[in-house]
């Protein structure tokens, strides 16, 4: 008897929380179905597609580094979010067609749910890293009315990065290395104020250089948020919250991304009651 199944691909992909996350809902809701790691070089995007366009048990598949934007033109549609932040992270087949979404959005934006439905006088969030992953950042927190700095090591990228989503608004484009060394800034009052600093790239990331980031240049309140999920405790939140900031880790952003895929590939939504215990069961 056939098993349904959807799976994450990348290039690594041994790493991967993905197949314990989807692997934990499947057996909370008795699903005959499964979930698994496959790894696909750059290269060869359009060999595994056309070999899962012709497998019936498959349902789809997230997407990770290096892939959400090489594969946007071998998919027959993009959903509205995927085609506006330009990358693709869930690609789910519907008839006969392969459709890119990006739950990327939905999952960073879960965490922050209690904070955005408060009102503001004013809201800014510094955003470090100009790659996929902060392309997704960048939509989400523009819906929602910030002011965005987005720092990269390339100035010029991140500009275009604000350019092409966001190009209404005062949005500011700054060489990363600005929030390296400590400020003496004498911030504005920052009553009924939101403030966020969010780690949108690889950086502190296993294997990865450390992310120099001197949290003077954090205003009071501010609330930190590293995407970064191995080490799920990073340096940039250690540091965080040493110095009195709350800190949200990038399990909260990858399980809500993972639930928002997981109802596409199968139907139901994930038993998200038990997102503690599955926090514990992936190292969290």
């Amino acid at each position: 008897m056939s098993t349904p199944y959807a799976e994450v691909i990348g290039d690594p992909i041994a790493h991967s929380r993905s197949p314990a996350i989807h692997g934990f809902w499947i057996a909370q809701l008795g699903l005959a179905a499964d979930y698994r790691a496959h790894r696909v070089p750059e290269g060869a995007l359009g060999a595994y597609l056309d070999a899962r366009r012709a497998d019936a048990d498959w349902r789809g598949c997230n997407v990770t580094m290096p892939h959400k934007q090489a594969i946007i033109p071998l998919l027959d549609r993009l959903d509205p979010l995927a085609e506006e932040v330009g990358a693709v992270n869930t690609v789910v087949r519907e008839g006969e067609l392969l459709l890119g979404y990006n739950t990327d959005v939905a999952g960073f934006l879960e965490p922050l749910g209690e904070i955005l439905a408060q009102r503001h006088l004013f809201r800014m969030a510094r955003v470090l890293g100009t790659g996929g992953a902060a392309r997704a950042v960048i939509a989400g927190l523009s819906k929602h009315g910030f002011t965005l700095v987005v720092a990269g090591r390339n100035p010029a990228k991140a500009r275009a990065l604000l350019d092409e989503l966001v190009p209404d608004g005062e949005h500011h484009a700054v060489d990363i290395g600005h929030f390296a060394e400590p400020t003496d800034f004498a911030f504005d009052e920052r009553e009924q104020c939101c403030d966020l600093v969010v780690n949108a790239s690889p950086l502190g990331m296993k294997g990865q250089p450390p992310l120099a980031f001197d949290w003077s240049h954090a205003p009071p309140g501010s609330v930190a948020y590293d995407i970064v999920t191995d080490p799920v405790e990073t340096d940039f939140l250690a540091k965080a919250r040493a110095a009195g900031f709350a800190a949200t880790d990038g399990l909260a952003m990858l399980i809500g991304q993972a639930a928002a895929a997981f109802e596409r590939f199968f139907g139901v939504a994930p038993p998200r009651r038990h997102d503690a215990e599955l926090r514990r069961r992936i190292g969290g």
